[in-house]
């Protein structure tokens, strides 16, 4: 399927969001660092998991929202407030000593109004595909996703240090053209309106979520995930503010690499064997059992995650990327079919909705070990996410597979 024959919000789609991403996954990973410079790392630890709770629920009311309430209203009005609120923290960052105080109000309203916007951005996708077209939209989006997520850490790793107000200036430049091209452009094609259930709005909202949460499995595959992609997100949490701190500069030439740039680096790298070796990996994993590559995939992501939360060596830490990476790709896609399959097919909005809490509770204990770091030392580190990822395996593995066998066996022994 060509570009030209993509249906035109997805044009709109694929563009905006790769050069909002470029320049946002710029600054975005230094997060955790930029607030433990400024302020400690217990204090950014504290607020950037109050962040994450506070992303998780508004994502939940703006999925209600996006449903209730025209969706391109929604997109514009949630991304305007999101361009005003960048240009409060490039303006934070203008005096000598920086506005901290700004910047975090900013930073934290920012979370909240992204998150009420983005399932509105998911459903309009969603109304803009069709079964026939939806599989080449979301592989396009997945290969431009990580291109410009490693041009971003790429910009960050170069840029970041010296060059912080240049960085959210582009950031705020390329949020303010969003709304612009979201109105021009934009079609919001959804007819049907969710209908309030409640008249009180908390139970409304309540009830739309109620049902996936009774579904045990699915729920230990919920629980299972997010304690696996905390040792993911730990890489610009705690692992990014101890490289920081702790790396040694290596010069390669005339070329310095220190902490913040071996960070970058690392991102870059994991982008890029995504990008490269996806399809490759799917097609070599397909001829074997899916429950044993899965684990064999944990396996590797473990222990190379395992190992660079406390590596201080820049071939140890490219080496063990390397491995988790690989694990990474390939696990992810038996997760991501399975959890898929358990979803049932007239409860698949709860479902879907029910299960961005694997990203955002990964994303709350990923935050978390700043606080855990400032208290332990590396190898504990590795022990401590090492502990985390067991319990995400067994999780997971139990929520895919042990249960649907105990469910079967119930079948079979109701039916001799």
């Amino acid at each position: 399927m060509a570009f030209k024959d993509y249906p035109q919000n997805i044009k709109v789609r694929l563009i905006t969001s790769f050069f909002n991403r470029a320049v946002s996954s710029a600054v975005m990973p230094f997060m955790a660092l930029f607030f433990a410079q400024e302020m400690s790392k217990v204090w950014a630890g504290v607020f950037l998991v109050f962040t994450v709770v506070v992303s998780f629920f508004t994502n939940l009311i703006g999925g209600y929202i996006s449903d209730r309430l025209p969706r391109k209203r929604v997109l514009l009005l949630t991304s305007s407030l999101s361009a005003l609120l960048f240009l409060f923290m490039t303006l934070s960052l203008l005096p000598e000593d920086n506005l901290i105080w700004l910047f975090a109000i900013a930073y934290a309203a920012f979370v909240v109004t992204s998150s009420l916007g983005r399932p509105a951005m998911h459903a309009i996708i969603i109304d803009s595909t069709t079964p026939e077209n939806r599989k080449a939209v979301y592989a396009i989006e997945y290969w431009l996703v990580n291109l410009s997520m490693a041009i971003g850490a790429a910009l960050g790793g170069l840029l970041y240090v010296n060059h912080q107000i240049e960085l959210f200036a582009m950031l705020t430049v390329t949020s303010a053209s969003l709304p612009i091209a979201y109105h021009i452009w934009l079609r919001d094609e959804s007819t049907s309106r969710l209908e309030k259930q409640h008249q009180n709005v908390l139970l409304d909202v309540i009830q739309n979520y109620k049902i996936a949460f009774q579904d045990i499995p699915f729920v230990k595959v919920v629980v299972g995930s997010m304690f696996i992609f905390a040792a993911e997100f730990s890489l610009n949490s705690y692992i990014g503010v101890r490289l920081a701190e702790t790396f040694e500069t290596v010069q390669i030439g005339e070329f310095q690499v220190g902490g913040v740039r071996m960070l970058s680096y690392l991102n870059i790298q994991n982008m890029l064997l995504v990008v490269c070796f996806t399809f490759i990996i799917n097609k070599l994993t397909d001829r074997f059992n899916k429950k044993n590559v899965l684990l064999f995939g944990l396996l590797l992501y473990g222990i190379g995650y395992v190992t660079v939360t406390s590596a201080n060596t820049w071939y140890i830490l490219v080496l063990f990327n390397i491995i988790a990476t690989l694990g990474e790709l390939i696990y992810s896609p038996i997760r991501n079919t399975e959890e898929a399959n358990m979803m049932p097919a007239n409860k698949r909005g709860s479902y879907s909705a029910f299960s961005n809490l694997s990203f955002s509770g990964a994303d709350l204990v990923a935050r978390s070990t700043i606080i855990m770091g400032a208290y332990l030392v590396p190898t504990m580190m590795s022990v401590y996410i090492g502990m985390i990822l067991m319990a995400g395996i067994v999780l997971l593995y139990a929520g895919l597979f042990m249960s649907k066998n105990v469910s079967d066996e119930g079948i079979i022994n109701a039916t001799v």
